[in-house]
């Protein structure tokens, strides 16, 4: 059974390596690029902190360091958990 909370947003890292073409006709390499971002959350459960990482899309604006973020875990494993951005 999944249980819900809240966590605060650690870190948020743009993924260089995967460029996301947004444009049909590029003048330059960089131009019209989006980029995925990494987004590393913080949480607790039971007093214990733990840390989750989620996967924002290119099109998705991340949210920014120190916003909050629903966090969904496994009442059973509280390690285990996604992130809703």
């Amino acid at each position: 059974m999944e249980k819900q909370t809240t966590g605060t947003v650690v870190a948020v890292s743009r993924q260089r390596w995967l460029k996301v073409n947004q444009k049909p006709f590029r003048l330059h390499a960089l131009d019209g690029a989006s980029f995925p971002h990494i987004v590393k959350i913080r949480y607790t459960v039971d007093g214990r902190s733990y840390v989750c990482r989620a996967w924002a899309g290119a099109g998705i604006r991340p949210p920014g360091v120190g916003e909050a973020a629903a966090v969904f875990y496994r009442e059973d494993r509280p390690s285990r958990a996604r992130a809703a951005l």
